[in-house]
């Protein structure tokens, strides 16, 4: 079993950064893509950045510019550095991993997801 656990989220003014933070543990032979994503109510959930094993990262262009991924995997961590922040950036954040899990007959890849932290931006 893979439990993906986040941390990070939070009330801040626009204008203004948060750092969320994910932890991928459990039975983990690697982990390929990672990323975040968000759903404000009413919308569906939408990308927000994601990041290969290899670092290389991917941003929806409505966050380009402001918010950074990053991961370490030694640790299977991802974090995304959000700066100046929008009123519309108020969303649940999730964090998302495709990870490679050992089986009887080798290995297999599934999407785990995080439980979802709220970012809420004041004006």
């Amino acid at each position: 079993q893979v439990q993906l656990v986040e941390s990070g989220g939070g009330l801040v003014q626009a204008g203004g950064s948060l750092r969320l933070s994910c932890a991928a543990s459990g039975s983990i032979f690697s982990i390929n893509v990672m990323g975040w994503y968000r759903q404000a109510p009413g919308k569906q959930r939408e990308l927000v950045a994601g990041i290969t094993s290899g670092r290389n990262p991917n941003y929806a262009d409505s966050v380009k510019g402001r918010f950074t991924i990053s991961r370490d995997n030694a640790k299977n961590t991802t974090d995304l550095q959000m700066n100046s922040l929008k009123p519309e950036d108020t969303a649940v954040y999730y964090c998302q991993a495709d990870v490679v899990v050992p089986t009887i007959g080798g290995r297999l890849e599934f999407r785990y997801w995080g439980q979802g932290t709220q970012v809420t931006v004041s004006l």
